[in-house]
């Protein structure tokens, strides 16, 4: 069974050989509705997800 510092060795090791990002390249894309559809859909969905939470909130109670 491995010591306490040989794992805490691998994990640095393993640490080490991960690819190093900076923050413009990992930050999250922006959201690209090309169609009249898409456009729909999305906010369609985002007004179900504020109906659903009236709902909940009005079950709830």
């Amino acid at each position: 069974m491995p010591s306490r510092r040989e794992g805490a060795d691998h994990e640095q090791g393993s640490r080490r050989r991960r690819p190093v990002f900076s923050g413009q390249d990992v930050r999250q894309g922006e959201i690209i509705l090309r169609t009249r559809a898409r456009r729909i859909i999305f906010i369609a969905g985002l007004v179900g997800i504020v109906v659903l939470a009236l709902v909940l909130s009005i079950v709830v109670r």
